[in-house]
């Protein structure tokens, strides 16, 4: 039987329901808008369906381009470029380095916790990396063009090397 009383208990259950599906959708819909602007679902999901679908590890294609776009430095053939693709190719080794998780204090440290995925090439690696720093600190610093190739042959094969282990 319906009396006030049982009508207001209704009511008050009625009106808690309610509160609670409001929040429920709210903090639904900031728990999807927060998986989508964050990091997680691409680490989780993305990754492996590019990995799949394009038959390469995940990154490769983005290491290609910024490798296309220093290449691309050189097609001019003048000094100051390969110099510039050097430095770049340099900065880029470094981001790759501290993306995998090989932090230090300087580049000398970072390559030395890498140096076993790149053994082969360890020696010349540091051998570019002086060469870049004589082109940084050094304004007379001269450069030829199979030099800079060679440089730049290191650091791609170090990149690649660290970036996809």
């Amino acid at each position: 039987m319906l009396n006030k009383n049982n009508i207001g208990k209704i009511v008050g259950v009625l009106f808690f329901c309610i509160v609670f599906i409001f929040c429920s959708v709210y903090f639904l819909f900031f728990v999807i808008y927060f998986m989508f602007k964050s990091s997680w679902l691409q680490y989780k999901v993305l990754e492996d369906v590019v990995e799949f679908f394009s038959w390469r590890a995940y990154g490769q294609m983005e290491m290609e381009k910024q490798w296309e776009k220093i290449r691309k430095r050189t097609e001019s053939k003048l000094e100051t470029d390969y110099k510039l693709a050097i430095i770049d190719a340099d900065d880029f080794l470094e981001d790759v380095l501290e993306r995998a998780g090989y932090e230090g204090k300087d580049f000398n440290e970072s390559i030395s916790k890498a140096s076993r995925l790149v053994s082969s090439i360890y020696d010349d690696i540091l051998r570019a990396h002086e060469a870049r720093n004589s082109i940084v600190y050094s304004p007379d610093f001269k450069l030829t063009a199979q030099e800079a190739e060679k440089i730049l042959g290191t650091y791609e094969a170090a990149s690649k090397t660290i970036g996809l282990s």
